[in-house]
């Protein structure tokens, strides 16, 4: 890419504003609010974008006549102001928006290639800010923009693909094309033409490879200089990394290890100068108490958090212990205390009616306030005597469906593979990884 400037605010009177500078190519483009909408949308209670294009006749080297002066838009302005005006349109929910036009002018001061991706991209945060102000005012009760969006050139010079080309480059292309993409990875548009040859279908996925790269380079700046307001219409960046909200080595341990592919580091409360910290678990529900756990922990730190609650429900006992199941012989009782416990009231009972489900319920608390939750359940019976050293808590008394040793015979690797916090982390990376890539750049 060649460097990329964009400065907001850089009119007066617009709602939006901005100068996009790429390269030696610079656009001003303006956002503007009207309460009205054109003939063919009324009645519909939805909105609409259109967009006009021209540039000065001293944006290039030649100096141009002014489209007024022809008495008519040429050709070229014409399409390049549908392309701007369609591609925000991609983005933006118009039935949020109501019965407004915003109308979009991109005006080039300075053109050296790239001037209808350029404008574009600089639109698109134009429109962002026009926008904003409606939904600061609440004059909207939402952002209508549902996704960044950006757009760029890439053409095939000297038989090579090339990103952002300029004029030189531009007028010396075998292949040129331009692409708009949303944060999404998807294509809003692409026009590609063999401007000296054919091009093959290999060299289109090296032009689209390069394009995304782009794109996300366009779109990383969009976001920066937007800050809060891109934050309103993506969500905020998360970090990486999550506390677990929890002081069990053995479930650290886990937890640890189950997510170890995904890119994402796990700390514990002692990481975080909490170890002695107090949750108050009273909730009634495993997904209440996993929830307590991991909001107290994010807004403590400011960061994601991950609660678990997690226990044994035992058929023959009326679902006892369950939630209670860390403290059934009594607060601070040993794993063997309650193991010991167990035996004793299910004493006499056959070991066909000795039914049970291990529960874990994961909960990720997020900075801003967002909430996932995730549930895995393994179901078993309570053995008639102990057996086995791994794992802990009910593991050595707990034998799985279609296994006849316990989680305490069993090894790391087998249990890990089917356990109910492996099932519950399971479904919690798949969310956590869709939630992550959405607001990732």
């Amino acid at each position: 890419m060649r460097p990329v400037k964009i400065t907001r605010n850089y009119t007066m009177y617009a709602s939006g504003s901005v100068l996009i500078e790429v390269g030696n190519t610079k656009v001003i483009c303006t956002a503007s609010v009207e309460d009205t909408v054109p003939h063919f949308m009324k009645g519909q209670g939805k909105g609409w974008i259109s967009a006009e294009y021209s540039m000065l006749p001293s944006a290039t080297e030649r100096r141009n006549r002014r489209e007024v002066s022809k008495g008519k838009i040429d050709g070229r302005s014409q399409e390049i102001q549908r392309l701007i005006g369609r591609s925000i349109r991609s983005v933006v929910n118009l039935e949020k928006l109501g019965e407004r036009t915003i109308w979009i002018d991109c005006d080039v001061i300075q053109a050296d290639g790239g001037t209808r991706t350029a404008s574009i991209t600089g639109a698109y945060v134009a429109l962002c800010d026009a926008l904003y102000k409606l939904y600061k005012s609440k004059e909207i009760k939402k952002m209508p923009v549902e996704n960044l969006l950006a757009a760029v050139s890439v053409g095939i010079v000297d038989g090579h693909p090339r990103l952002d080309i300029c004029y030189e480059e531009d007028s010396n292309a075998e292949v040129d094309t331009n692409i708009i993409m949303n944060n999404k990875g998807q294509f809003i548009e692409i026009q590609g033409t063999g401007e000296q040859r054919p091009f093959t279908r290999d060299e289109l996925n090296k032009i689209l490879d390069l394009a995304e790269k782009g794109n996300r380079e366009l779109m990383r700046v969009q976001r920066s200089v937007l800050g809060e307001v891109a934050d309103a219409v993506i969500g905020c960046e998360y970090n990486r990394e999550a506390i677990i909200a929890t002081g069990n080595q053995h479930k650290l341990d886990e937890i640890r290890k189950m997510t170890s592919d995904i890119n994402f580091n796990i700390l514990s409360l002692k990481d975080c100068g909490l170890e002695n910290i107090e949750i108050v678990e009273d909730g009634k529900t495993f997904e209440h108490n996993a929830l307590i756990k991991a909001r107290t922990i994010s807004k403590e730190t400011g960061k994601i958090a991950i609660g678990d609650d997690s226990g044994i429900e035992v058929d023959a006992l009326g679902k006892r212990p369950g939630i209670y199941s860390a403290r059934y012989a009594g607060e601070n009782a040993s794993d063997k205390e309650n193991r010991e416990k167990m035996f004793r009231e299910l004493e006499g009972v056959e070991l066909e009616n000795r039914t049970a489900s291990f529960v874990c319920v994961i909960a990720v608390v997020f900075p801003d306030g967002k909430e996932i939750l995730s549930k895995g359940i393994v179901e078993g019976k309570i053995a008639m005597e102990e057996s086995g050293t791994n794992g802990f808590g009910y593991d050595p008394m707990f034998i799985p469906e279609g296994y006849d040793q316990t989680f305490g015979i069993l090894s790391e690797e087998v249990k890990n593979s089917f356990s109910h916090r492996s099932r519950a982390l399971e479904i919690m990376k798949v969310k956590l990884q869709e939630i992550l890539e959405d607001r990732t750049i």
